[in-house]
């Protein structure tokens, strides 16, 4: 019996998070996906909580245990914040999927450089939305045209780097090849232009 009342909970929390993420999307306004996916989250979370603490259904449940689906299901909302808006919004691997599906099914190999440089970063607004996320995290701020990094940016950026050199994969397949050029791939970077603000 418990077994059955607790899908039955589940089953509703899932139907909230859609519910409450479709709502959100559709009207009201998003400033970054996975935050407003977060959100959904809590939301739902919150609203079966009272649901299973209030309805005398829910009572074969102990107070422990029902704490324990409020963490699941907090954690089910982050895993679905992250795993799909967030994912489909951002992913490249995706967009060359969809480009593939646009362009009937084939592209040639030789093709993506330009398809990367003069479509996915204009369709999608890619410095755009990357920009805007990055200020409204609080990492970067915009002054007088020029984007400077926040204390807690340059402690993500030196954080993602020595994730990246010490915690990547240093024999990872790329077009046929493994190498370790992602631990790393500032390593032959062009040094041509300065852009540094004054």
């Amino acid at each position: 019996m418990k077994i059955f009342i607790a899908v039955a909970v589940s089953v509703i929390f899932l139907i909230l998070l859609l519910v409450f993420y479709y709502i959100h999307i559709r009207f009201f306004l998003v400033d970054v996906v996975f935050y407003s996916a977060i959100l959904d989250g809590v939301l739902a979370t919150f609203t079966t909580g009272i649901i299973i603490f209030l309805h005398k259904y829910f009572s074969v449940f102990s107070i422990f245990e029902k704490l324990q689906m409020i963490i699941i299901f907090l954690f089910a909302g982050y895993i679905f914040a992250i795993s799909i808006p967030t994912v489909i919004d951002r992913s490249l691997s995706f967009y060359i999927l969809e480009k593939l599906h646009q362009r009937g099914g084939a592209i040639n190999l030789s093709s993506f450089d330009d398809i990367i440089k003069n479509e996915y970063m204009v369709e999608h607004r890619l410095v755009d939305v990357r920009i805007t996320e990055q200020e409204n995290s609080g990492t970067i701020n915009i002054k007088d045209g020029c984007v400077r990094l926040t204390n807690r940016g340059e402690k993500i950026a030196k954080f993602s780097l020595f994730f990246r050199k010490n915690f990547l994969p240093k024999k990872r397949l790329i077009m046929g090849k493994y190498t370790d050029e992602l631990t790393d791939p500032f390593r032959s970077s062009k040094k041509e232009f300065d852009y540094v603000c004054n």
